[in-house]
């Protein structure tokens, strides 16, 4: 295993300046955000590098000087937006990811599904959880028509670019999408095909209430990426509000739960064993740092998260003669 870092995390750097910030910290592989939301686009430009040979060398050396290797394109965004100009724009830029992917020689495209209107015309997004379908309520309908007319067929279509130019569909399960947990995750990869796979974030599933190591069980080696991000719970507001609920982003203090550092929210025994269960089950790949904790800078929550994941990632095979072949 090896670490990474999503380049949001170098976002408050200039270009260069970023880059040799990771290259200090040891890190060799990159997450380029270049698509959708959260991202300014300052490390790298589908649409300017696919179209213009020059800038796209230059920009592949500055990588090469510093020792870092792309290992995803981020896009992560709205694909299924109701708001035409957004959705079309996600369209170009995905299908621009897709050349440059293809240019570098990169396979994983990490992104999300994406959340629908509950009805043709509706211009909000509806995210349906928590009703069983055979309740007499709208929502088994809903559920079924955003699946069936909105994601399958959009995806279904995307997933043609991506095999076109040799990508992988890395989804990330999160709320407020459409695929926000690995049964919706395996039922998009059964009706799109192997091109669907998975990031693996596992700060999304402390407040989803899924238990990180049985979801790693059930997908297996379905899992092509790894985020390492946090989740701090607070146990008093989660026991007065639940999980979910409508406040603001602050103060946190009544938040039930926020996004932390590596190593802020759980401790190095459970990172340790998050890193052997992957191992367990096939993984041995970039383990990509996202930080989005509240109360550190990014510069210090990606060294932090470093200087965390450093001692425990597994890096050797084993030695021993009872251990070959397993």
């Amino acid at each position: 295993m090896r670490l990474g870092a999503h380049t949001t995390g170098i976002l408050d750097f200039e270009f260069e300046d970023g880059l040799a910030f990771l290259q200090r910290l040891g890190i060799g592989a990159v997450e380029l955000a270049c698509a959708g939301v959260f991202t300014d686009l300052r490390y790298g430009d589908p649409a300017e590098l696919v179209r213009d040979e020059g800038a796209l060398r230059r920009w592949k050396d500055a990588y090469a000087r510093h020792d870092l290797e792309i290992c995803a394109l981020s896009i992560h965004g709205e694909p299924l937006s109701t708001d035409r100009a957004v959705a079309d724009a996600y369209r170009r830029q995905f299908r621009d990811a897709c050349v440059l992917a293809e240019k570098l020689g990169v396979r994983r495209l990490s992104l999300v599904a994406g959340i629908a209107e509950g009805a043709p015309g509706d211009t909000h997004p509806a995210w349906i959880v928590g009703l069983p379908a055979e309740w007499p309520t709208p929502n088994a309908e809903v559920l079924r028509w955003q699946w069936e007319e909105r994601l399958l067929p959009y995806w279904r279509e995307q997933a043609q670019v991506a095999v076109d130019h040799g990508c992988e569909l890395c989804f990330e399960m999160t709320a407020w999408d459409l695929v926000y947990h690995p049964a919706a995750l395996l039922r998009l990869r059964q009706e799109i095909g192997e091109v669907v796979c998975c990031n693996f974030d596992p700060s999304h599933f402390f407040y989803l209430g899924i238990d990180v190591f049985e979801a790693i069980a059930r997908l297996g080696d379905v899992i092509r990426l790894v985020h390492a991000k946090d989740t701090r719970v607070n146990a008093a507001a989660m026991r007065r509000n639940g999980w979910f609920h409508n406040d603001p982003l602050t103060p946190l203090a009544e938040r039930p739960w926020s996004f932390a550092a590596v190593g802020y929210g759980h401790d190095g025994t459970w990172w340790g064993e998050l890193i052997t269960t992957l191992r367990l089950h096939g993984y041995d790949d970039v383990i990509s740092i996202e930080h989005e904790d509240p109360f550190m800078s990014f510069p210090e929550g990606v060294e932090k998260a470093v200087r965390f994941l450093e001692p425990l990632l597994i890096e050797s095979e084993p030695s021993s003669p009872f251990f070959v072949g397993r």
